[in-house]
């Protein structure tokens, strides 16, 4: 059945709790504070019973979430795994794991799928891969054994045997730490560590406080998620040169996600056409979105975008938002960029300190590299 639902791999475990990544999670408790504000309690999801009262045992589905080709443009934008994100939909992968659901169900088993189990651990104990030095999962099959992969954990009441586990890490010797290196914030710190909160991928959806300034030019291009240590990573070498066939869902959102658009798009754009496929920030967070694209203008080098870039400065009033405009310009440069702060002070009241900050910084950069 799990072939049939479109899974790559699957794997048993059995439903001990996980003592070992409790105990990981206990000494990283300020690393991982941040979850549990958010109400993703991560501790409380390593024993499967508190997911499933008399949970006997634990199957694992093998999802490869990059099956299909991206349009070139939104991988340096997204992070791949979330281009075809169905968990607002729920019109994709939901369905899938429900059908199984459903064939577990007609068979007399109960089973609960956790968001807060930890999958890739419950994977390494069903015996279907092991870990890389960037924390994460790489098959032992699916997709050319790469790391391209979601382990889907179905918490059950019915006693499976169990597989023979698996993990450890398993990058090849030669490899001289090429994801670590690769790490533009220095997240990842070796031996299967990470501090979540220099993560790329954590900074473009979660916080509420403008970008440190220090790492918005190490984030680079990405306005949501981050695939660095991935596309690095030799294990993966194989599966990035295969051939593959287009997702014809994602090309059809390629002009959805255009970035002038989505510095500019009101909460009706937002609703319609990208909350439906990016999960972690809903209508609140539109200030993000924001933040995060005009961030990429200022990293992209193209001062074609000076003026979306002066415009959404006069249509927004988000201190977080116009504070990134200023840098972003500043970053951009030019004689026209030194106009734009000029005119961005003006119009800039004396009580937004943080923007008038921001402009301050950028006019300084601006004189800088005019002594250069």
């Amino acid at each position: 059945m799990a072939w049939e639902c479109g899974f790559e791999d699957i794997g048993f475990a059995s439903a001990e709790p996980f003592a070992d990544q409790k105990a990981r999670l206990e000494t990283m408790s300020e690393e991982y504070a941040w979850a549990a504000a958010s109400g993703v309690h991560l501790e409380t999801g390593t024993d499967p019973a508190s997911i499933l009262p008399g949970a006997k045992s634990i199957i694992v589905l093998m999802e490869v979430y990059f099956r299909e080709a991206y349009p070139h443009v939104l991988e340096k934008h997204f992070g791949r795994c979330y281009l075809d994100d169905d968990r607002v939909t729920k019109d994709g992968l939901a369905l899938r794991v429900k059908k199984f659901r459903s064939f577990l169900r007609d068979s007399g088993i109960d089973s609960k799928v956790p968001f807060n189990l930890p999958h890739r651990v419950a994977a390494a104990r069903a015996g279907l891969g092991d870990f890389g030095k960037n924390c994460l999962f790489y098959s032992k099959k699916a997709a050319r054994k790469s790391s391209w992969v979601l382990p889907i954990t179905v918490v059950t009441d019915h006693p499976f045997v169990p597989d023979e586990p698996s993990g450890g890490i398993g990058c090849p010797e030669w490899c001289r730490n090429a994801c670590i290196a690769a790490c533009p914030t220095r997240a990842l710190k070796g031996n299967r560590t990470i501090d979540p909160r220099l993560c790329i991928s954590y900074m473009t959806y979660y916080g509420n406080e403008i970008t440190p300034r220090e790492l918005r030019e190490p984030m680079g291009l990405y306005v949501y998620g981050c695939d660095r240590c991935q596309d690095i990573c030799p294990r993966n070498a194989a599966w990035l040169a295969e051939k593959l066939p287009m997702n014809k869902r994602v090309v059809a959102k390629e002009d959805d996600l255009d970035l002038e658009k989505l510095l500019l798009m009101d909460k009706d754009y937002f609703l319609a056409n990208v909350w439906p496929h990016m999960f972690y920030m809903g209508p609140d967070k539109i200030w993000k979105w924001k933040m995060n694209v005009a961030r990429v203008m200022g990293n992209s080098k193209n001062a074609e975008y000076l003026p979306v870039l002066q415009q959404a400065f006069s249509e927004n009033d988000d201190p977080r938002i116009r504070g990134m405009i200023a840098w972003s310009v500043g970053r951009l440069g030019g004689r026209d960029a030194k106009q734009m702060l000029d005119d961005f002070k003006g119009l800039t009241a004396d009580s937004d300190e943080l923007v008038l900050e921001e402009i301050e910084a950028a006019l300084e950069l601006q004189l800088t590299s005019c002594m250069i």
